[in-house]
């Protein structure tokens, strides 16, 4: 049988560990609603620890880009680090190396899903909704099919949300918490841009505050 997590759980657990919403539903949802192991289940995962870091000021780090071989796809993309000599870490150079090249590939939008601007949320919903309405489905269960489409969309444009280029076991948000959890420093994807020769609108520049 399904667990069902409430709002009331997710909202205990944020509190406890400072972990953002879809990670603490996460933790409740493998972890039998038990709010003890979910918030053992964050700590593991360094998911608690690159929460408690959140909230300091990244304002060293690099700005990396990639160009393609034939010069016609480049990236630019900031990432920040609480200390210059964290900037200057070879894994931290790795990481924003990989994430150039990811973006490049990838294409997304936006780098969280707080930037997706609420008249696209609101668009996307209201077409997965019509569609799944037309479809057949129940009513009863029309909300919660549409959730699920509308996390596929946010994977398809948000750069968090998408599944790393590198390891497709793994979201980019996975990653950088890992790399938090290794590095001991908060670690922030600022903005980036991307540029395609010939195409129209796929410069992205995007910032997370």
């Amino acid at each position: 049988m399904a667990i069902e997590v409430t709002a009331q759980q997710v909202k205990e657990l944020r509190e406890a560990t400072g972990a953002g919403f879809q990670d603490c539903r996460k933790a409740l949802l493998e972890n039998g609603g038990d709010l003890g192991k979910a918030t053992d289940y964050l700590r593991k995962k360094g998911i608690a620890t690159a929460a408690k870091k959140a909230d300091r000021a990244a304002k060293e780090g690099i700005i990396q880009s990639y160009m393609h071989h034939n010069g016609r796809l480049g990236v630019l993309v900031e990432v920040n680090s609480e200390t210059d000599f964290v900037a200057r870490n070879d894994t931290f150079k790795k990481f924003a190396k990989d994430l150039a090249l990811h973006i490049a590939n990838l294409a997304p939008h936006y780098v969280k899903r707080e930037e997706v601007p609420q008249a696209a949320i609101d668009h996307e919903r209201n077409i997965q909704r019509e569609k799944t309405l037309n479809e057949g489905k129940k009513e009863a269960v029309v909300d919660k099919i549409v959730d699920g489409r509308m996390d596929k969309w946010y994977e398809e444009i948000v750069l968090l949300d998408q599944t790393w280029l590198h390891d497709d076991k793994l979201k980019v948000s996975d990653v950088l918490t890992n790399l938090i959890a290794e590095i001991k420093e908060n670690i922030v994807i600022r903005r980036f841009a991307r540029f395609a020769l010939g195409e129209e609108d796929t410069a992205q520049a995007t910032e997370a505050e």
